[in-house]
């Protein structure tokens, strides 16, 4: 088991800051997971983590030691990349056991971890196999298994799914799930740009953006209550609605008037100050219903995208606003062409003033 603690964490090169002031906490035995949009610095810090990027500033901490200065092999950590990386001429119980018998591992101590390494993903009749002889979800177990067998305090994984198709993404993210379970003890942070993967599989998310963290919490605390505006769009998908509007009766069922005629009931919190403040209210497609008269919108049905479960209804912009996405469960797609009518319950309705929520505010 491993804590990691980064303190002030930055990177930059030369007069480029990729990353700035990076606080974070990771508790032994906690899978965090790394979103956030493309060129954020997810792999870099990641990275950073490993040893194979160097920390420009603050300080990185594994079980209370301080890891700056020290290389990657002896940072108790091993890496999954993106590639599978095997040696192709190797069959997979040789991939396995190479980096232990680097490490001059007595030939019960490597059989033994290999082959629990295998029983673990599954990959025991597979053992004397080369490489090219396996599927791609074989292979990027293989690259797990190897990880696995050095026993290290902390697993990374950067983007290990992203070169495998859908079906065995999905097939090898319940592998992982199962790997957890399987090492509760462990510590492993992973780095993707699957919100699905991020949902399903993290203790914690940390939303990275702008040189730095938007925003930490559990995959359901992001979800019900983002900070701001960018996690609450980053977070779930179809991404959230927002609406621009006024607040017009602030107090504790707050309503808002809408640039485009509607209006929106919100359970977040507001103060006479709030009267007359410019808002943009966020609703998420799942949170529409469909009513017969008022509402928070009304709009012509654009695109309809049945999906068998549900259905998306996608409307025409308004001024100032992008499109409106409505996830409907069900089959709807006589809908399209229609004029539909939408609200949401108050308690699902987010309220954002500059960015941010006014619950955070």
């Amino acid at each position: 088991m491993a804590d990691l603690n980064l303190t002030g964490v930055g990177k930059s090169y030369g007069e480029v800051d990729v990353l700035k002031d990076i606080d974070l906490d990771i508790r032994a035995g906690e899978l965090i997971v790394f979103v956030g949009p493309s060129g954020c610095g997810k792999s870099t810090l990641l990275r950073m983590i490993a040893g194979l990027e160097r920390i420009t500033s603050g300080e990185l901490r594994i079980d209370g030691v301080r890891v700056n200065d020290m290389p990657p092999a002896q940072r108790g950590i091993a890496m999954v990349f993106q590639s599978y990386a095997l040696y192709p001429h190797m069959t997979v119980r040789q991939n396995m056991e190479f980096a232990l018998k680097i490490a001059k591992k007595s030939r019960q101590e490597i059989d033994k971890a290999v082959e629990n390494a295998a029983r673990i993903l599954q990959l025991t009749p597979y053992l004397d196999r080369l490489p090219k002889a396996l599927s791609g979800g074989q292979r990027q177990r293989v690259a797990i298994g190897r990880a696995i067998v050095r026993d290290p305090k902390v697993y990374l994984f950067d983007e290990p799914l992203s070169n495998l198709d859908a079906a065995l993404r999905v097939a090898t993210r319940i592998e992982i799930a199962q790997l957890k379970e399987a090492m509760p003890e462990r510590t492993m942070i992973y780095v993707t740009h699957d919100q699905v993967e991020a949902m399903t599989l993290a203790s914690r998310i940390v939303v990275l953006a702008n040189k730095g963290i938007a925003q930490v919490g559990t995959p359901l605390q992001l979800y019900e209550h983002p900070e701001t505006e960018f996690v609450a769009q980053f977070i779930g998908s179809p991404q959230m609605n927002l609406l621009p509007g006024v607040i017009t009766e602030p107090g504790t069922r707050t309503v808002i008037t809408l640039d485009g005629g509607g209006t929106a009931e919100s359970t977040v919190p507001t103060t006479e100050a709030d009267r007359g403040l410019r808002v943009n209210i966020g609703v998420r497609p799942e949170d529409l219903t469909v009513i017969t008269q008022g509402g928070l919108f009304t709009g012509t049905v654009e695109i309809v995208e049945a999906l068998g479960e549900v259905t998306l209804l996608y409307f025409a912009a308004q001024p100032g606003a992008a499109h409106v996405i409505a996830k409907l469960p069900g089959i709807h797609a006589g809908l399209r062409h229609q004029t539909v009518r939408l609200t949401a319950a108050p308690e699902k309705v987010h309220l954002f003033h500059a960015g941010r929520s006014l619950l955070y505010r």
